[in-house]
């Protein structure tokens, strides 16, 4: 190595050791500044004595004296309505999709007739209540109402024989509800829209195993057929009325909603018409029983197969089952029992027959 390098290390060496005094002088000064200001060092808040770390643990932040003061605030509750009666607008939550809307000053007619018109518009069977909290009670409202309400319970009949509630009936519901809510400053409580959605199929499903109609046929015997105006004598004097849809109903008299306890329909194509009946013939009646909406559709059944055999006698003709066989006592016991299956499982499902609940169903 040559003088000049040698030279050169050590003016290095030299420079290098007098920044790091220089730096060293410099902390102390700027220490000693820092303690004078703000007194002796404490330790630090994250570590212990010695630098050991603090057990973790949670510490509240504390304001002494007003602690109280700016404790979390307890929501005022507002006086909400009474539950409603079971029976009100005939809502039941076993078949029915229901939603609450609500608001603080009470909805006026006009947006309630706005709400039951977006309800409407669904394309289902439905019903409402609402809290008129002027007169402390519930109410059954429809588009024609005068009243104003705090509450509205909305219901939509999840299952009928026109077949399930669909998920765009359902959507349209919510989606209407939401829209109103919004705009009227109230607030809606909406179903679970996949749990009723699988309600609503379960349901309809269990009808249709069970929505039988058991009829009977008394059928010509002869070429000619049976006189319209002597099948209307007959029948009439049984207690039946003819109805404008060409069927004789014979109402359910025990009943307090007066049920159709049996139908009496031509077997052919026209409907028995009022102002048509008497001069018409045909080859058959059909005694028709719809088991699910007959309370006592034991006591229904005998009395049709009384009736069956009463006019097969008079009319000179044939007592059949739908495949034209003759009726025997045999294949009668086989009907009673289809029948008391049905309304077996009809009972265990919490839907009576020719109860409220199951009239709707089977509409």
């Amino acid at each position: 190595m040559s003088d000049l390098q040698i030279s050169l290390l050590g003016i290095g060496v030299v420079v290098i050791v007098a920044v790091l005094l220089y730096n060293s002088v410099q902390q102390r000064r700027l220490q000693r500044r820092l303690n004078d200001s703000f007194g002796e060092p404490r330790d630090d808040v994250l570590l212990g004595e010695g630098g050991q770390t603090l057990p973790q643990q949670r510490v509240e932040p504390q304001l002494d004296g007003v602690a109280a003061d700016y404790a979390a605030p307890v929501a005022q509750k507002s006086v909400d309505a009474p539950a409603p009666p079971p029976s009100i607008a005939n809502i039941d939550d076993t078949i029915d999709c229901v939603a609450t809307l609500g608001c603080d000053t009470p909805l006026t007619a006009a947006q309630v007739a706005e709400v039951l018109s977006g309800v409407a518009a669904c394309g289902r069977t439905w019903r409402a209540a609402g809290y008129n909290a002027g007169s402390g009670r519930w109410e059954e409202i429809n588009r024609a109402v005068t009243g104003q309400y705090t509450r509205l319970r909305l219901a939509l009949q999840m299952a009928n024989r026109g077949g399930p509630l669909s998920a765009v009936q359902l959507g349209a519901f919510c989606d209407g509800l939401n829209t109103l809510a919004t705009r009227f400053g109230a607030s809606v409580l909406l179903p679970d829209a996949d749990k009723v959605l699988v309600e609503a199929h379960a349901l309809d499903t269990f009808c249709v195993d069970v929505d039988v109609a058991i009829g009977i046929n008394v059928i010509t015997a002869e070429a000619d057929g049976f006189s319209g105006a002597r099948v209307r004598a007959l029948v009439e004097s049984e207690g039946f009325k003819l109805e404008p849809d060409g069927v004789f109903h014979l109402e359910d008299t025990h009943e307090a909603n007066q049920n159709t306890l049996l139908t009496i329909s031509n077997q052919e194509s026209a409907p028995f018409l009022p102002e048509a009946v008497n001069g018409m013939s045909t080859k058959g009646i059909t005694i028709l029983l719809d088991v699910p909406r007959v309370t006592d559709a034991e006591t229904a059944l005998q009395r049709m197969f009384e009736l069956g055999r009463s006019l097969s006698v008079t009319l000179k003709g044939r007592l059949v089952d739908d495949n034209r066989a003759t009726l025997t006592t045999v294949s009668m016991e086989k009907i009673r029992q289809q029948l008391k299956d049905i309304h077996g499982a009809m009972n265990a499902r919490g839907i009576a027959p020719g109860s409220p609940r199951a009239l709707r169903l089977f509409s």
